[in-house]
């Protein structure tokens, strides 16, 4: 992590909603989903405001074997938007603790604030957080093939 990485940091990220990041494309095996609006679907907003954060993020550090992953988020979702309209996602940089960092920030379709909160995201070592990550997977295979052997 570069020393140019603190609070106070600020940016803005745009992104022009396509169809298939609406409700109905979310998760298309859910059948209550498929009837749903054709609007912005919170998943995908959420992570639009992970990738804003990670795109302020990468210039300070060393990409990609320092990354971040998110570790917390806590936003509305206050109005509904339909495909073609552009979401401005603003944010700031506003604390760090070691290297957890916590962001502000919003979101606003071009007619209306469509969101805003804040998220927090963690830098790490990618090679051993995806060794670690390798690990749980053969514990969680390895037990799996205990219970078949049962």
């Amino acid at each position: 992590m570069r020393d140019t990485l603190r609070p106070g940091l600020k940016f803005i990220f745009e992104y022009e909603v396509p169809y298939n990041r609406t409700v109905p494309c979310l998760l298309p095996e859910s059948r209550e989903f498929q009837q749903m609006p054709r609007v912005l679907a919170t998943g995908y907003m959420v992570g639009l405001f992970e990738w804003a954060c990670i795109q302020a993020m990468n210039p300070h550090l060393d990409w990609p074997r320092e990354q971040s992953v998110g570790i917390g988020v806590n936003l509305s979702h206050v109005a509904a938007t339909p495909p073609g309209l552009t979401v401005t996602i603003e944010g700031e940089l506003k604390a760090m603790e070691g290297k957890r960092l916590e962001f502000a920030v919003q979101g606003h379709d071009g007619v209306e604030l469509i969101s805003s909160g804040t998220h927090q995201r963690y830098v790490i070592d990618a090679e051993r957080f995806n060794a670690k990550a390798g690990e749980k997977l053969a514990k969680a295979q390895a037990a799996q093939g205990q219970e078949n052997r049962s």
